[in-house]
């Protein structure tokens, strides 16, 4: 993006905040922990008068910033929800059906199945050979845990040294299976500065 896609404006609101206040406005959420920088947290204007909100900074990686994440949160907790800021068209709704899904199965990730043709390429960017599409899905975020689950994944991964780009690949190293919850509302993430004027379609 050449800046800090988490606070590019979207609908008169920051990326980020809009990331946010989904779980604000979520019911089944009590605390919230934001991983960011402060001078990004203090361009947020959140009203969070019924839950716990707080900052903690992130590290180099994506599994150093959710480690930070988890060591701030209490132990008391039930459920841990992780999600990616730069998605800031999530639904409470989805957000509900994530952790309903957690509940029965201990582990569950908002995703989408694959329905466009899939071909493998080689390094000139000429096909190689079609990838059958059947049981392949799109991750999203967010993805709930059972506390005690994704604890013990995050202590595999620190162990292990290993580099996870999602939770999910974090509750493999434990041998843990995660329901997918297919999201039928779009749910982008914020990549390039052309995905910034999509989002901004689907907002009206």
């Amino acid at each position: 993006m050449g800046f800090d896609k988490l606070l590019a404006g979207l609908g008169g609101k920051t990326v980020l905040q809009r990331s946010i206040e989904a779980f604000i406005t979520c019911p089944d959420v009590t605390d919230i922990t934001v991983v960011c920088p402060q001078e990004s947290y203090d361009r947020l204007e959140l009203e969070c008068a019924n839950k716990v909100i707080q900052r903690v900074n992130g590290g180099i990686d994506r599994h150093d910033s959710v480690a930070s994440g988890l060591a701030a949160l209490p132990e008391d907790i039930s459920y841990i929800a992780v999600h990616d800021g730069a998605r800031p068209l999530i639904s409470k709704t989805q957000i509900h059906k994530v952790l309903t899904a957690t509940k029965e199965h201990g582990a569950a990730a908002s995703a989408r199945p694959i329905t466009e043709t899939v071909k493998r390429a080689n390094d000139q960017h000429a096909v190689c050979e079609s990838v059958d599409r059947e049981n392949l899905w799109l991750m999203e975020t967010p993805q709930i845990f059972r506390a005690d689950l994704l604890r013990d994944a995050y202590r595999r991964v620190a162990e292990s040294g290993t580099r996870v780009t999602d939770e999910v690949s974090a509750m493999e190293l434990i041998g843990q299976a995660v329901h997918l919850v297919s999201n039928d509302t779009v749910n982008p993430k914020i990549t390039y500065p052309a995905d910034i004027e999509q989002a901004k379609i689907f907002l009206t």
